[in-house]
C-alpha cells in the first residue's frame, strides 16, 4: 500500500501518520537549543552537558519536535547523531534563531553597560540658555559607543514624542496635557516683559497695556498652544484684551534682534537676559502678575528608563538647576547628580 500510515520510516524516527499530514505546532526556544546542540555536537549527551540538562531531557525536547510535525530529524542508532532530510532543513533556521537571541542578548547588556545603543531624549529648544550646551559632549566622554539622539522642541512635541515612545523622556515647559505621562516639576523661572523703549520697562507690566506697541512672539508654529503663549493669554482673557502679534518667528533669538531694532515688544524666558551676548539696547521688567516658564522631566507613565537614558536624564537635570539664581524657585527635591568640575 502507499498510504502514509503503512510507509517505512527509513530514517528511523516516528513515522508521519495522515491524521498529522499539514499539521503545525510551535516550537519552543529550548526545544530549538536542544536540536541544535544535539545536531552540532552530534549527541544527546554532549548537547546535555553543554545546556546544563540531563540527557533524557534533551532527548524528549527533540521528540516533542518530532511529534508535532511527524517528521524524524536524526537517524538514531549509529555512534553519532546524523540529520535527517528534516534535520539538516531546520538547522541554520535554529541557528538564525539563536544567533538572534544572542545579539538581542549582546545589545540589552550594552545598553546595560553602556557599551552600545542609542539613547533618545528630548531637550529645551533653547537649550543653549539652560546650560545644556554641553550636555551631548559630556554624555559622549562618559558612554563614547552609545548613539546619542537629542531632539530639541517644542514642549508640546516632546510630550507627544515620549507619549508615544519616540523619545524615552525628555526636558519640558509646563504645561502640557498630562496624559499618559510622570511629569517631574523641575524649576520655575520668570518670564519677562522686553523693549527697545525704557518707559514700557519702568515697572511691572499690566497685560492691558500690551497692546499700546507692536507685539513680537516666538514659536509661531505652535501658536498660542505654547506654554508660555497660554499663559500669556489666559491673563489676556481674564482681562478682555485681545493680543495680536504683528510678526511671529520661530526662535528667540530671532525676536530678541527684533525687538532690538525697535520692531516691537516680546516676551522672553529670564534666562535669555543673562545672556552675555544679550542686546544692552533692550529693557526688561516683569509682569504685574508673573508668569512662569516651569521645567519638568518627562518620561512615558509606567515605564522605566534604560540606565543610559537615566544617566542621561540625571546629567540634564543637574546642568539645568546649576543655571539656578537667587530668583528662580527649585522645584525639585530629589538627588541631583554632581557635575564633575
Amino acid at each position: 500500500m502507499k498510504t502514509l500510515q503503512s510507509r517505512q520510516n527509513h530514517d528511523g524516527g516516528p513515522q508521519r501518520s495522515s491524521s498529522q499530514s499539514g499539521q503545525k505546532g510551535n516550537m519552543t526556544v529550548t526545544q530549538l537549543q536542544a536540536f541544535y546542540y544535539a545536531a552540532t555536537l552530534e549527541s544527546f549527551t554532549a548537547a546535555a552537558d553543554y545546556l546544563g540538562m540531563t540527557q533524557p531531557t534533551v532527548s524528549e525536547l527533540v521528540r516533542k519536535i518530532e511529534s508535532t510535525y511527524g517528521l524524524p530529524l536524526f537517524v538514531r542508532g549509529g555512534r553519532r547523531l546524523v540529520p535527517t532530510t528534516a534535520g539538516r532543513t531546520l538547522l541554520p533556521w535554529a541557528k538564525r534563531l539563536l544567533d538572534g537571541m544572542l545579539g538581542a542578548e549582546t545589545a540589552m547588556n550594552a545598553l546595560l553597560t553602556g557599551e552600545g545603543g542609542t539613547v533618545s531624549f528630548g531637550i529645551l529648544r533653547n537649550a543653549g540658555y539652560y546650560g545644556l550646551s554641553g550636555l551631548a559632549a559630556v554624555f559622549c566622554q562618559a558612554h563614547p559607543n552609545v548613539h546619542l539622539r537629542l531632539v530639541g522642541q517644542n514642549s508640546f512635541e516632546v510630550a507627544d514624542a515620549v507619549r508615544d515612545g519616540e523619545l524615552e523622556g525628555g526636558l519640558l515647559c509646563l504645561p502640557v496635557p498630562s496624559d499618559g505621562l510622570e511629569i517631574v516639576p523641575l524649576m520655575r523661572q520668570q518670564i519677562v516683559w522686553a523693549s527697545s523703549k525704557p518707559e514700557r520697562c519702568a515697572r511691572p507690566m499690566r497685560v492691558e497695556d500690551i497692546p499700546k506697541e507692536p507685539l513680537i512672539l516666538y514659536d509661531a508654529h505652535h501658536g498660542w498652544h505654547d506654554p508660555s503663549r497660554r499663559q500669556l493669554a489666559q491673563q489676556a482673557q481674564m482681562k478682555g484684551v485681545t493680543l495680536e502679534p504683528i510678526i511671529e518667528i520661530e526662535t528667540v533669538g530671532a525676536a530678541v534682534d527684533l525687538v532690538a531694532h525697535g520692531l516691537g515688544d516680546t516676551i522672553l524666558p529670564r534666562a535669555v537676559t543673562m545672556d552675555k551676548d544679550f542686546p544692552t539696547s533692550i529693557y526688561t521688567t516683569t509682569f504685574e502678575k508673573p508668569i512662569y516658564d516651569t521645567f519638568a522631566l518627562v518620561t512615558r507613565k509606567g515605564w522605566e528608563l534604560s540606565p543610559m537614558a537615566g544617566y542621561i536624564a540625571d546629567l540634564a537635570v543637574s546642568m539645568l538647576l546649576s543655571t539656578a539664581v537667587t530668583r528662580d524657585e527649585i522645584l525639585y527635591d530629589g538627588p541631583v547628580k554632581p557635575l564633575a568640575a
